[in-house]
């Protein structure tokens, strides 16, 4: 088959690899973000480059200039891995076996651009990824494959995305296009009945309330460990916090937010019910750092107290 790509960052670097060491079909053209000035090229631009194929960038994928392109290509299929551009069906419908997205949940649950960060606030067991067939809907199309896969009780945004939807999605890509390669290819519709759709997880989303119970409060900041950061206030000074564990730590009487302990690897915050440990912290422009390191930075104390 003729292929397409549209893609960018590591996992459309990955999958594109991926499609050329299969060697079973010609990738005709690569679309990748354009470089901007004094910035480093995408990693799937370098990819391309490598592999010698046509690469493209263009602002908007929307513009004519850009549909008239892919379109000379001539693809037979078009692959999108991690795009964030908004495709439009004059791309989409141009191929004449399709094209296939990745995204990174249990479609029809979860559809929207932050889906790997709210199962895990969400305190939910399980999640997955799904390769569909894209409509004008969002995330809203006919489903190729999708594979599960188990969100650990101490997993984060980051374990769950590297170690498991990463790699399985490279592989589901691949497998996906043997499968159109061999006309075998479901499309199975969509239950809208349990369709569900978060936006963007923000910092605002994430801001910690430490009367709430513990276990809301660790699925939030392991939700967002790295992005956005769960956040809280220490005297007007927004921080971010990482790295949180649950802790044996008795708040007694305690606070909601009050600091209980200043160790060497963490410090340990109360909350309503019991307390969690912080092992990194990011103020707000700052780089991350060892809550420790953070603590003696601020002269921070036992008895101060979080959200202030």
């Amino acid at each position: 088959m003729k292929i397409a790509l549209i893609g960018q960052s590591e996992f459309g670097k990955c999958v594109l690899e991926a499609l050329a060491e299969n060697g079973k079909d010609k990738i005709v053209g690569v679309f990748a973000p354009p470089t901007k000035t004094d910035k480093e090229q995408d990693p799937i631009y370098n990819a391309a480059k490598k592999l010698h194929l046509p690469i493209f960038g263009f602002q908007r994928l929307r513009d004519q200039k850009a549909i008239s392109q892919f379109k000379s290509l001539e693809p037979e299929l078009c692959v999108m891995a991690f795009v964030t551009d908004i495709v439009p069906m004059e791309i989409i419908q141009y191929p004449n076996l399709g094209t296939i997205q990745y995204h990174p949940s249990l479609l029809p649950l979860h559809r929207g651009p932050s889906s790997i960060n709210w199962p895990i606030i969400n305190g939910e067991t399980e999640t997955g990824l799904t390769i569909f067939w894209p409509d004008d809907g969002l995330d809203t199309g006919p489903v190729l494959m999708q594979k599960k896969v188990s969100i650990a009780p101490d997993a984060t945004l980051g374990s769950v995305y590297f170690n498991k939807l990463f790699p399985l999605g490279v592989k589901a890509m691949v497998e996906s296009v043997d499968l159109i390669r061999d006309g075998i290819a479901p499309r199975i519709a969509q239950d809208e009945t349990k369709a569900t759709y978060e936006s963007w997880c923000k910092p605002s989303d994430v801001l910690v309330n430490w009367s709430s119970e513990t276990n809301k409060v660790f699925n939030m900041i392991r939700g967002s460990d790295p992005q956005p950061g769960a956040n809280t206030t220490y005297f007007g000074q927004k921080i971010y916090m990482f790295g949180a564990g649950h802790s044996s730590y008795n708040p007694s009487k305690q606070s909601p937010g009050t600091i209980l302990e200043i160790g060497v690897e963490k410090i340990v915050v109360a909350c309503s019910d019991g307390s969690i440990s912080i092992g990194r912290i990011r103020q707000d422009g700052g780089k991350k750092i060892s809550a420790t390191e953070w603590a003696e930075k601020i002269n921070l104390k036992v008895g101060d107290v979080l959200g202030s």
